[in-house]
């Protein structure tokens, strides 16, 4: 995710030539962004694998899950707010082979108030990456989650993937700027980017500025900025959303892997099924769901200079 929908993505260009827009520009850093984050592929893939019918990803940015899994076979509807993340989540689906283009369906729209016309039907519905700490605050995320639960298919899955930080990692959002890499992009271009944050422990909430700058030989710096305010998430509030929403939660792991969540726990993913109709869902009962509250961050999110994928 990113950010995917309704994430309060926003960005600007200094230096910029007319070819590029700044959400072009956004949608192609997002990619190098996450250039190195593979780990969780193997998950949803083998989510996609277990189930019967189609997959809906929310806030699915360039499709950076939805292309390989509909070059695996899966037929795949991508849903983003971004009209550019998704051109490119079309361009890596031709650009994959494999049929990839035709088993992928993207939808520009948000999250809040999505129905797609084969709700009730789908085998995975997921949301990866941090992309739902970028949607504005408690309500709406708990939205996201039913949403994920009404298009699934009786017993579907549904996934959900957040980023943890402990107080060490929340303290460095104090306002300053932090170095987070620096890459090689095409044509010899050097891009840094950095990002600050603000975090208002009442509200559970950080304002973060990412800011990429991309440098050329013989051509002036070009800098791209995103804001976004992520709303924390921790493993109770993943239990409690899903139950809400009349998920049954199979397991709350602390990695792609699905190896246990606990102290020290980088992210927290949830992996639950829908309830069967006329059924109570509920939350995790398992000693990870009851293993304390920890602070929900955005580590993850750094994909969308705070999205995660936002996939």
């Amino acid at each position: 995710m990113a950010p995917g929908s309704g994430g309060g993505r926003k960005g600007g260009r200094a230096g910029a030539g007319p070819a590029e827009s700044g959400p072009e520009a956004l949608a192609r850093l997002y990619d190098l962004d996450v250039s190195e984050s593979d780990d969780d592929l193997g998950l949803y893939r083998a989510l996609a694998d277990r189930v019967a019918g189609p997959v809906l990803e929310l806030m699915a940015g360039s499709g950076r899950i939805a292309v390989p899994l509909a070059a695996a076979g899966h037929r795949v509807v991508a849903v983003d707010n971004d009209p550019a993340m998704l051109a490119r989540a079309r361009a890596a689906a031709r650009a994959a082979g494999r049929g990839a283009d035709r088993r992928l369906t993207t939808v520009e729209a948000d999250v809040d108030g999505f129905r797609h016309p084969r709700a009730g039907r789908f085998g995975l519905a997921f949301i990866a990456l941090g992309s739902l700490l970028l949607l504005p605050g408690r309500a709406a995320q708990r939205r996201a989650f039913r949403t994920l639960a009404e298009h699934l298919a009786p017993h579907g899955v549904a996934a959900v993937d957040v980023p943890l930080l402990d107080a060490d990692d929340l303290s460095r959002y104090d306002g300053r700027l932090t170095l987070e890499w620096v890459r090689q992009g095409p044509g010899g271009t050097v891009v840094t980017k950095t990002a600050s944050g603000r975090q208002d422990a009442s509200t559970r909430t950080v304002a973060l500025v990412t800011i990429f700058e991309e440098a050329t030989p013989g051509r002036a710096v070009v800098r791209t900025v995103r804001t976004d305010r992520l709303s924390l998430l921790d493993a109770v509030d993943l239990a409690e959303m899903s139950g809400e929403a009349g998920l049954r939660v199979e397991v709350l792991a602390g990695d792609a892997d699905l190896g246990p969540l606990g102290p020290g726990s980088e992210r927290a993913i949830m992996v639950a099924t829908r309830a069967p109709r006329g059924a109570v869902g509920g939350g995790a009962s398992g000693p990870s769901a009851r293993g304390g509250r920890t602070s929900g961050g955005g580590k993850g999110t750094s994909g969308r200079s705070g999205r995660s994928d936002a996939a």
